[in-house]
């Protein structure tokens, strides 16, 4: 009986949901870095670790590859 109650019955639609819950995840995460992220204190540690400056040193590599695939 307690096998029973703990299988889902499926209706092939096991991996459809599984998926969304993947995806819910993932949303959830980056909603909440981005969350995290706005704080300004949070951004001033993070300029004071160096984190900062990798990512201003990345922004024009970023800017060039946006060009190339608008091409």
């Amino acid at each position: 009986m307690a096998m029973e109650l703990t299988e889902h019955p499926s209706n092939g639609l096991s991996t459809d949901r599984d998926t969304l819950y993947m995806l819910g995840g993932v949303a959830l995460i980056v909603f909440g870095a981005g969350l995290i992220l706005s704080n300004p204190m949070v951004r001033r540690y993070l300029g004071q670790m160096g984190i900062g400056s990798l990512a201003q040193a990345a922004l024009p590599d970023l800017e060039r590859y946006m060009k190339l695939r608008s091409m």
